[in-house]
């Protein structure tokens, strides 16, 4: 069974509900997920009324969620349900709190101004009663639960802040502290947004996911095929998958032949055959061919359905610092509330001044107020992922920054991670090298196959002239067929030459052949019959591969120096995966990975005591991203890891990953050190209040002086810089055509343009309303730059792309095409 839970806002939230629902006799197990807001429940003689009613006793509304095929996600309830955007309480408490502030910033510089007390009390009012509100709500929960928690300690500092003001104020004094409680409420109010952000991450994450799954298929019934919801599908439905379309659920080949790309599913870097008989995964898309597929499993059962709930449970068991700061509070709040009895009964006792018994013990509640153990954490967050994201790396999720740093074993994926995730032709092996490239272009100058543009780009690089190929024809599964001239031209696999019956491979091109697919590559062949009659001869092959990006290696040296263990994970075939951890100098892989064996991996090296980064790009390597302690997710792969990983690394250049987890370092120190100040202010302050050595005023002056030395030196880390510089990066990476072979003949091959770094673009671009829009958008930007990444997020407008091209040329095209710019920024 599975609950919806409304009102958790912390980690000790979510302890007291599992604690209330594991209590309930019949639940076996019982886990909550803060960032979905949701509990499962295990057991075979449970009723749901005991467990929303366990739930009840605990202090949180919650419901029962129907059953259904397909998972789904449901935000919680929060301000966007209401239309309200979520930071509203936090700017609404600023705007109320500064002109209270102000007084106290002036007197820094000599100045002496205050607000009349009539205009404190109404500023800071609706701070308190309103906006700080929830502290009140979590604090009594947290009571009524036994326990103690940091928005109780809020509710009790601000109250008694605010309270002695009132009474103070009503005698008429000049001494007020209404700016203390408003600004604490303001600045733990940051504190929660920015915990917000990261729940709704995982939300983002998973609607990606289930954004790849086509709200129709095309189905074959009685022989005439029908247009049919998905979620009507059953299995053993026939399934009719145009070519260029996407796969809308697990099944069978029954009929037909095309390449498929499965890249996002698998990891595999080229696109792989399919034909009658072999299982294609939901979410792949179908190439050249049309296929009639049989559905094997709808619903939960599918494989994005299972990515998505490995996402999910991963997630679950995350856990922020601020869990260490609730139980400290757990302890600090009953001794604070007995010490301050204490204070005020020894005085008025000792001394029969009960005004001044209750000074000392309100002195002592304010100087107890938590003001820099709420900003210690979120301050140096704050300023760590500025200071990160201006020099190219995304944070997302605060958790990974304060969990990087001790990362001991880096993961990575090998496509599009450490490789560019594209095929490039790697070698053509002939005794005329040039005339089977020309041939080869001039079969596949009308065709869209990845491979294909391989082979024109080799083409237009070595400025070959191209014939026109007449009478092209895609042979599904096996290659194309074309006229070149009197000739008639084949360009497959070996299945092709067994169909045409072509003569006997030369030996030595056999040889090649064994050692390209050795290294990982695919190899096609290239037969010709002279002027359409006679034997059919093979001249030659050509080889493709995947090529390993710029300072890859230079990555994987700089993490060994950090002493942290690299390793690689790979859905591609064990050839590429042992060609490209040899280059890179990496001792640990392992090849042919399905997406749940890579989160198990990580997940077991999790278990094992190692605290794992995990480096992706595609939705394979979701699980694994956030199974991992840390997820870093590739800026130009999917929106799906990156909205699952807690890191994005904006130019896609691994050597990020090590900037990262420095930056990461750097911020846990600052963390340490403001929480430590924080603990020693009150160890320091809480006595001399206590023995009347300090009155609210020069607690609520030193209460902001822990503020402002905690603020001051997280700001500290804005100095931050990469570790190495460009120059050293550069000099350290591979030739990405150091593992090119050029066959009997050489034949030159391009290179990818290493002249500079690209940049991220992030563009708000309207009336996109469609996939179609997507498509047209993305062809806008590449016909500027056919190499850019273009990664397009439907629901937020938002256009992410990494290209070597002006912005303003950019943003023109997209225009150009119907579809306005209204917004652009750029990282380098």
């Amino acid at each position: 069974m599975e609950f919806d839970i409304e009102g958790m806002t912390c980690a000790s939230c979510v302890a007291r509900v599992e604690k209330a629902l594991n209590s309930v006799p019949g639940v076996e197990n019982a886990t909550v997920n803060l960032a979905t807001e949701r509990a499962s429940v295990a057991g075979a003689a449970v009723a749901p009324e005991s467990v929303l009613a366990a739930i009840g006793r605990a202090g949180y509304a919650a419901r029962l969620r129907a059953p259904a095929s397909d998972p789904s996600i449901e935000p919680p309830a929060a301000a966007e349900a209401k239309g309200l955007p979520s930071w509203w309480p936090v700017s609404a408490a600023a705007l109320l709190s500064l002109p209270l502030l102000a007084p106290m910033l002036a007197a820094a510089f000599g100045l002496r101004a205050m607000l009349p007390g009539w205009l404190q009390l109404l500023l800071a009012t609706p701070v308190q009663f309103w906006l700080g509100a929830r502290f009140y709500r979590a604090g009594w929960k947290a009571l009524r639960a036994g326990s103690g928690n940091m928005d109780l300690l809020v509710a009790l500092g601000t109250s008694a802040a605010y309270a002695l003001s009132c009474w103070q104020l009503a005698a008429g004094e000049a001494h007020l502290y209404f700016e203390s409680s408003a600004l604490v409420i303001t600045l733990v109010l940051l504190g929660k947004w920015l915990e917000g952000r990261a729940k709704r991450q995982t939300l983002h994450a998973i609607r990606a996911l289930e954004a790849l799954r086509p709200a129709t298929a095309l189905v074959r019934v009685d022989g005439r095929d029908q247009e049919v919801a998905l979620g009507l599908l059953r299995v053993g439905d026939l399934m009719v998958v145009r070519p260029g379309e996407r796969v809308p659920l697990d099944g069978r080949v029954l009929e037909g032949r095309s390449h498929v790309d499965e890249s996002m599913l698998t990891g595999e870097s080229l696109p792989v055959a399919r034909q009658a008989g072999d299982p294609l995964s939901g979410g792949a898309v179908n190439g050249e061919g049309l296929l009639l597929v049989e559905a094997t499993a709808v619903g939960a059962a599918t494989m994005l359905a299972r990515i998505i709930r490995m996402v999910e449970d991963a997630q679950a068991a995350k856990a922020p610092i601020q869990r260490l700061v609730d139980r400290v509070s757990a302890v600090f709040v009953p001794a604070v509330l007995a010490l301050s009895l204490v204070t005020l009964l020894a005085w008025g006792l000792a001394t029969g001044d009960w005004k001044g018994a209750l000074l000392n013990a309100v002195a002592l509640q304010v100087i107890a107020c938590p003001c820099a153990l709420g900003l210690a954490t979120p301050a140096a967050i704050m300023v760590g992922t500025g200071a990160a994201a201006r020099h190219g790396i995304l944070i997302k999720d605060a958790e990974a920054l304060e969990t990087a740093h001790a990362v001991d074993v880096v993961v990575f994926d090998k496509t599009g991670t450490l490789t560019e995730g594209r095929p490039t032709l790697a070698a053509v092996d002939a005794h005329d090298p040039r005339r089977v490239t020309t041939l080869a272009a001039a079969l596949q100058q009308a065709s869209s196959h990845p491979l294909a543009r391989a082979v024109l780009d080799v083409a237009r690089f070595n400025h070959l002239a191209v014939p026109e190929g007449q009478d092209a024809r895609a042979l599904p599964g096996r290659g194309m067929r074309a006229r070149v001239g009197a000739d008639t031209v084949w360009l497959g696999n070996c299945r092709l030459l067994d169909e045409i019956g072509a003569a006997a491979v030369a030996p030595d091109l056999l040889d090649a052949a064994h050692r390209h697919e050795e290294a990982g590559r695919t190899v096609s062949w290239l037969a010709v019959q002279r002027n359409g009659a006679g034997a059919i001869a093979v001249e030659g092959l050509l080889a493709f591969g995947d090529r390993v990006k710029p300072g890859a290696a230079a990555a994987v040296a700089r993490l060994r120096r950090l002493g942290i263990e690299v390793r690689m994970l790979t859905g591609d075939n064990r050839g590429s995966a042992r060609a490209v951890a040899a280059q890179l100098g990496i001792d640990h892989y392992e090849a042919e990975v399905l997406p749940a064996d890579k989160a198990r991996v990580v997940q077991e090296l999790g278990a094992a005591g190692r605290r794992v980064a995990m480096v992706g790009d595609g939705i394979n390597d979701a699980p694994a991203l956030a199974a991992a302690a840390v997820g870093m997710a590739m800026a130009g792969g999917t929106e799906v890891a990156m909205h699952t990983a807690g890191v994005t690394l904006m130019r896609g250049d691994p050597q990020l990953v090590a900037d990262a987890i420095d930056v990461s370092r750097r911020t846990w120190r600052k963390i340490r050190q403001n929480l430590g100040w924080a603990f020693v202010y009150n160890l320091v302050g809480i006595p001399v209040a206590a023995f009347g050595l300090l009155n609210p005023v020069l607690a609520g002056a030193a209460m902001a002086l822990s503020s402002v030395s905690v603020v001051t030196n997280a700001l500290l880390l804005r100095g931050w810089r990469p570790a190495a510089a460009t120059a050293a990066r550069t000099a350290a990476t591979i030739d990405p055509g150091t593992d090119m072979q050029t066959g009997l003949l050489p034949l030159p091959v391009p290179q990818p343009d290493t002249q500079g770094e690209t940049t991220m673009y992030e563009l708000t671009v309207e009336d996109m309303t469609c996939n179609h829009c997507v498509g047209r958008v993305t062809k806008a930007v590449q016909k500027i730059d056919a190499d850019a990444r273009v990664a397009i997020d439907l629901p937020t407008k938002t256009v992410r792309i990494d290209s070597h091209a002006d912005l303003e040329r950019i943003a023109a095209a997209i225009d150009d095409a119907g579809y306005p710019v209204t917004g652009r920024a750029a990282a380098a």
